[in-house]
């Protein structure tokens, strides 16, 4: 990707905080794009607690994690933004004309006046396997995301992990493969039952491999596998001939790059004010779990307020011509034809 896309506003972080600042900056017929790390939106709470129960959602007694980014996903259809997920944002250059582009780790480029940090604790980085040598083959054989599924047409591969993330691409990816294998330390699997029942179809159908153990060593030159060793129970070593990799040992969450965005930090968060929650750069805004200020409150709720009102500044810089009208869904057609519900 080397073409550099426009809009109006940036949202790093397409958790639920990010998710409603679409809405609030929709109103103001702002165009957002979104990117995250993670494959899908929710951020923590659909990735990590997508079935437990969230309480103190105003106005929803208890709701998911996933249906509250269900709900989200719904509330900002009409403003249609644009989802750039797989991506990592690396770099954050300022132009003279003060505005932004956002540069990903996928060679994404993105211009816009307005740049919203919404990524709850930091970035989701995915775990390493402790496998000597690994990093000799990533990004060449070995990957920790799944980015457009026909990379792996034809592939020998060897999906590592026993959660959601390892059997729904083992579901996903089997048909495009040449060869699918999949390794786990037991023959017990955290992922949802659907899924692990149709994996082990697969195994029984003769489509895919499942084997037991830990994968021990990797094999390969000039980054390309060619195969794999792994320990069984009874430290029975084995090899499997492949090509690629991809292990799913779940998530950890770090600052990542948000930490070379050249911006003020406090303990690893970033400062804002609270009036605008904007950061110590202009046009830069932090909302959610990612910001400080005095008194602040790591809720869902509170980054539901800040995007609020960091939408009426982010307006200012995109709109400088405009002047910017308060108004209330429960009475402006305006807003309500934007919704839909008009």
């Amino acid at each position: 990707m080397t073409d550099t896309q426009h809009t109006d506003v940036v949202i790093i972080g397409a958790g639920p905080v990010g998710l409603f600042a679409v809405f609030e900056l929709g109103l103001l017929n702002l165009k957002c794009h979104l990117v995250d790390i993670l494959d899908k939106p929710g951020g923590q709470c659909a990735e990590l607690y997508p079935e437990k129960p969230i309480y103190d959602i105003p106005a929803l007694p208890v709701c998911t994690g996933q249906e509250l980014t269900d709900n989200l996903l719904e509330q900002i259809k009409p403003f249609e933004p644009q989802f750039h997920f797989g991506h990592m944002v690396e770099q954050l250059e300022r132009g003279e004309d003060d505005y932004y582009t956002v540069v990903t780790d996928g060679g994404l480029r993105i211009r816009a006046r307005v740049v919203v940090i919404a990524a709850g604790g930091g970035s989701f980085m995915p775990k390493k396997p402790p496998i000597p040598g690994i990093e000799a083959y990533e990004n060449q054989s070995v990957f920790y995301a799944v980015r457009q599924m026909e990379q792996f047409r034809d592939a020998e591969l060897v999906i590592v992990g026993g959660g959601d993330s390892a059997l729904d691409w083992t579901v996903n990816l089997q048909p495009l493969v040449k060869k699918l294998t999949l390794i786990h330390r037991r023959d017990d699997f955290r992922a949802a039952p659907d899924t692990v029942s149709k994996m082990r179809g697969l195994v029984e159908a003769g489509k895919m491999d499942l084997r037991i153990g830990q994968v021990t060593g990797l094999h390969g030159e000039h980054g390309t596998l060619s195969h794999i060793t792994y320990t069984d129970a009874e430290k029975h070593n084995h090899d499997i001939a492949c090509n690629t990799m991809l292990p799913f040992f779940g998530l950890t969450m770090k600052l990542g790059p948000v930490a070379n965005f050249g911006l003020n930090l406090h303990e690893n968060l970033i400062p804002v004010d609270t009036e605008k929650f904007e950061t110590s750069e202009a046009g830069i805004f932090a909302i959610g779990d990612i910001n400080y200020y005095p008194g602040k409150l790591k809720l869902i709720l509170s980054g539901f307020h800040e995007a609020a009102l960091m939408a009426q500044q982010a307006f200012r810089y995109c709109r400088p011509e405009e002047k910017l009208r308060f108004q209330y869904t429960t009475s402006s057609t305006d807003l309500q034809k934007k919704l839909g519900v008009k």
